[in-house]
């Protein structure tokens, strides 16, 4: 083998060594979030339903703001009002880039869950938290492109059901992008870091 060729193959060699440097120094700069990056994804794409006051609303109404989805139901004892009172706690640990986190509840039990007592239960964690209620036809669909999981549990009557549901919540960056999983009872603190670091441009 001649020495030309030694030289070129070696220099291949450092030219796709040094590219793979290169990669990985790239991801030196990625979000250390402490929820679960699901950046990318192609589920959780958004949302057309009617919120608490009737009016139809997308996740491009709430542009410029990182956006918290949950999804439950205002009967539930424990999980639901742990959630949102955990949003409600990461907005004042924000301070005043607060008012750039949106919480956004979802009902998967539009049954019982009425515009009336969505609008009382929302007040209960923020004046700007917002309800949405899917009819009986469009509740299969959102909670099929979340990934949500959720089964009507029948009670002694016909109105005492329950529901079992996900416990989890998604969190959108100000432009829109699905960018977290946030597993059920991580904490305020991780919420609000992991939405400082949306809000910061990461």
């Amino acid at each position: 083998m001649s020495q030309r060729r030694i030289f070129s193959k070696a220099a291949l060699v450092l030219g796709l060594a040094g590219a793979v440097w290169g990669l990985s120094g790239c991801g030196a700069d990625k979000p250390s979030f402490r929820g679960v990056d699901i950046t990318g994804a192609d589920y959780a794409q958004g949302w057309e339903l009617s919120d608490q006051d009737g009016q139809v609303r997308t996740l491009k109404d709430f542009a410029g703001k990182a956006v918290v989805v949950f999804f439950g139901f205002t009967q539930c004892p424990d999980v639901c009002p742990t959630a949102l009172q955990e949003m409600s706690q990461a907005k004042l640990l924000l301070g005043a880039d607060g008012a750039k986190l949106q919480g956004i509840f979802i009902t998967v039990d539009p049954e019982r869950d009425t515009p009336e007592l969505l609008k009382a239960y929302m007040a209960n964690f923020g004046p700007d938290f917002v309800a949405f209620r899917p009819s009986a036809e469009q509740l299969p669909k959102v909670t099929k492109d979340f990934k949500i999981y959720y089964k009507k549990v029948e009670g002694k009557t016909p109105t005492s059901y329950t529901l079992d549901h996900s416990a989890g919540s998604f969190t959108f960056d100000p432009k829109g992008r699905i960018r977290l999983y946030n597993r059920h009872a991580s904490g305020a603190e991780t919420l609000a870091a992991d939405v400082k670091i949306l809000l910061d441009g990461k």
